[in-house]
C-alpha cells in the first residue's frame, strides 16, 4: 500500500503529466467510436496519440502549476485515465517540472 495521499494532489493547479512527454498521450485500447470523437486537430500526425508541441498535450489548457484543464476530458485517451494523482507517473512529471 502506498503512503502517498493522491488528496494532497490539485490535478488542476498543476498538469505537469500533460505535459512531460509527447511519447505519453498515446492511444492504445480506444475502439474507433471513441477516438472518433477526438477533434481532428488534436491528434497527432501519425494517429497514434495526441498530438503535442514538444512535450505538451496541445489538449491541456492553462499553466503548468497554476491552473490546468483538459479541454477534452470526457474524451480523454484511456492512457490519460490510469495516471492518478500521487502515482509514479504524476511524481516522475510533478519532479521534471520541479513541483513538490
Amino acid at each position: 500500500m502506498s503512503s502517498i495521499d493522491p488528496g494532497r494532489f490539485d490535478c488542476q493547479s498543476c498538469g505537469a503529466c500533460c505535459s512531460y512527454s509527447a511519447e505519453w498521450p498515446r492511444f492504445s485500447t480506444e475502439t474507433d467510436e471513441e477516438l472518433d470523437r477526438i477533434p481532428p486537430e488534436l491528434v497527432a500526425a501519425d494517429l497514434s496519440g495526441m498530438r503535442c508541441e514538444n512535450d505538451r498535450c496541445c489538449a491541456l489548457t492553462g499553466k503548468v502549476g497554476e491552473g490546468t484543464a483538459c479541454g477534452i476530458y470526457l474524451l480523454r485517451p484511456h492512457v490519460c485515465h490510469t495516471c492518478q494523482p500521487g502515482d509514479e507517473e504524476c511524481l516522475m512529471a510533478r519532479a521534471a517540472w520541479g513541483l513538490a
